[in-house]
């Protein structure tokens, strides 16, 4: 390949999103029949997982809400805030949580980000759309992104599998020389990397 190829994809390429810091913005959100104003600082030593989902009104999507509440204390249990994204506006939140079945039990903050800065800075957004991606940001209280998870709107999520990411996210910064393998879940076998387990798994 060309040199031409390499270096337009290094303008492209901006790095992983995992390990950065959160963006601080204002933001606001419909919650419990209200708008409220929010930066993510004032969640300052709190997990945050951030939902974002492509639009209100849809069909995906009130399915994957209305599952990550059924969840909602377990993430709160844990020491989390649970937001849902989407490029509606606050009163198109209110109008859903108005007309939804499912929507109308969501007592998590549904964030509003109409101008798409949330969207843009985490890469979910598309441009030709006006929409963002179907993504998962867990955030951890120091504000770093632990991690993500991108793709088609079309594929719904799991939001047992949200909860367990949080978890794992949980266990290995409080045990820093201990690491989770597949299928990890709270009780489970843990690993320590090390010299003697190369080449024994």
């Amino acid at each position: 390949m060309s040199e031409d190829f390499f270096e337009e994809m290094d303008e492209f390429y901006e790095g992983p999103i995992v390990g950065r810091k959160l963006p601080d913005l204002e933001l606001q959100a419909f919650q419990n029949e209200e708008i409220k104003k929010l930066k993510f600082s004032d969640y300052a030593g709190k997990w945050i997982v951030l939902v974002f989902y492509p639009a209100d009104f849809t069909f995906i999507c009130p399915t994957e809400l209305a599952a990550v509440n059924e969840l909602y204390p377990q993430f709160q249990a844990a020491g989390a805030e649970v937001f849902s994204v989407s490029t509606d506006t606050v009163f198109v939140h209110k109008a859903w949580h108005d007309n939804s079945p499912l929507i109308k039990n969501i007592t998590f903050p549904m964030i509003a980000d109409p101008t798409r800065k949330l969207c843009k800075a985490l890469g979910t957004y598309l441009e030709e759309e006006g929409l963002s991606l179907r993504a998962t940001v867990i955030v951890d209280p120091d504000g770093v992104i632990k991690a993500m998870d991108v793709h088609d709107n079309s594929i719904g999520r799991s939001s047992d599998e949200i909860l367990r990411k949080l978890q794992a996210a949980i266990f290995v910064r409080e045990n820093k020389t201990e690491v989770c393998p597949v299928n990890w879940r709270p009780g489970s076998k843990t690993l320590k990397p090390g010299l003697d387990l190369v080449g024994k798994l």
